[in-house]
C-alpha cells in the first residue's frame, strides 16, 4: 500500500490548508484527554502499531515525552509497559533518572547548551540517546564529556536537522548534515551515530510530508558519505500531532507527549 493510500485509510482525508487540527483524541482510535493514562498510552501504542503495519515497517520506537510531568506519572506509564522516555530539560532529566527503574531508556530531546553537557552526562550516565546534536561544537563537547566520564560504551546520538528552515528552530541545515555525520562517525570515539532527528513545521493539513521527505534525503546523503546502508541510520520524526503520518513516511522513532501525559504545565518546570 502506498503511503498516500495508507494515510487516507488510517487518518481520513486531508484537512483544508489552514484549518485547525482536530481536538486531542479526535483521530481514529485515540483515547480522550480525560481517559486514564494507561488507556491513553495503550491507544497511542496501538496507533503506532497500525501505522507501522500499514507502512510494512520494522517496529517503531515510541518515546514518551514526559517534560514537566511528575515522576509519579512516568512510573504509571512504566508500570503499563512503557520503557522509553524523553526529556527536554537537563535538570529535569537528572532529577527524575534516579527515581525510575534502572532499565528506563532515557532520550534527551531538547535543545542542549554546551555548558549543560557535563551535567547531563554525569547526571544520567544511563542515557540511551541524545537526539539533538546540532553543531560540531556541541558534538565535540559531548564527546569530550562522555570520554571524561569513563563510560564503557559509546553514547548513541542523533544529528538534529532543521528541515523546515525556520529561524527559531534548532538544528543543522540540510546541506551540512552529511559533514557532521562523518565527523561524529570517524573522529569522535565516544559517540555512536544513531541517525537523524527533526522537529518539522506545524501540520495543519493532516498530510504534510515535506519535512519527512527532507530528512529521508538527508539520510540517503549521509549514508552515501559514510558508505553504509540507509537502514543503518534511524529517523526520529513525528510528534503528537503527526506521528502516524511520520511512520508512513519512514520514521523509526516517534516522540509523543501530550497524547499520553496530557497538556503540559510549564509553570512546574525546574
Amino acid at each position: 500500500m502506498s503511503a498516500g493510500r495508507a494515510r487516507a485509510v488510517l487518518l481520513g482525508p486531508c484537512r483544508r490548508s489552514g484549518a485547525p487540527a482536530p481536538g486531542r483524541g479526535a483521530r481514529r482510535g485515540l483515547a480522550s484527554a480525560e481517559a486514564p493514562l494507561r488507556e491513553r498510552l495503550a491507544a497511542v501504542q496501538a496507533a503506532v502499531q497500525r501505522a507501522s503495519s500499514a507502512a510494512s515497517a520494522r517496529p517503531v520506537r515510541l518515546v514518551a515525552v514526559s517534560k514537566t510531568k511528575p515522576v509519579e506519572l512516568l512510573r504509571e506509564a512504566y508500570d503499563a509497559g512503557q520503557r522509553c522516555f524523553g526529556e527536554n530539560y537537563v535538570q529535569e532529566l537528572v532529577d527524575k533518572a534516579p527515581l525510575m527503574p534502572s532499565d528506563t531508556q532515557w532520550h534527551f530531546v531538547g535543545r542542549l547548551q554546551s555548558n549543560k553537557v557535563r551535567a547531563l552526562v554525569q547526571g544520567c550516565p544511563s542515557l540511551a540517546c541524545l537526539e539533538t546534536v546540532s553543531s560540531e561544537k556541541l558534538a565535540r563537547a559531548v564527546d569530550k564529556a562522555w570520554l571524561a566520564a569513563g563510560a564503557a560504551r559509546r553514547l548513541p546520538v542523533m544529528v538534529q536537522v532543521n528541515s523546515s528552515g525556520e529561524v527559531q528552530k534548532n538544528g543543522v541545515p540540510p546541506d551540512e548534515v552529511s559533514q557532521l555525520c562523518v565527523l561524529i562517525s570517524r573522529e569522535l570515539r565516544g559517540l555512536e551515530l544513531a541517525g537523524l532527528m527533526t522537529i518539522g513545521a506545524p501540520d495543519y493539513s493532516g498530510c504534510r510530508t515535506e519535512d519527512f521527505e527532507t530528512l529521508r534525503t538527508c539520510r540517503a546523503q549521509a549514508a552515501a558519505a559514510l558508505g553504509v546502508e540507509e537502514a543503518a541510520l534511524e529517523l526520529s520524526m513525528g510528534m503528537s500531532s503527526d506521528y502516524e503520518n511520520a511512520i508512513l513516511e519512514g520514521s523509526t522513532s516517534v516522540r509523543v507527549g501530550s497524547q499520553i501525559f496530557g497538556a503540559r504545565d510549564y509553570a512546574s518546570k525546574p
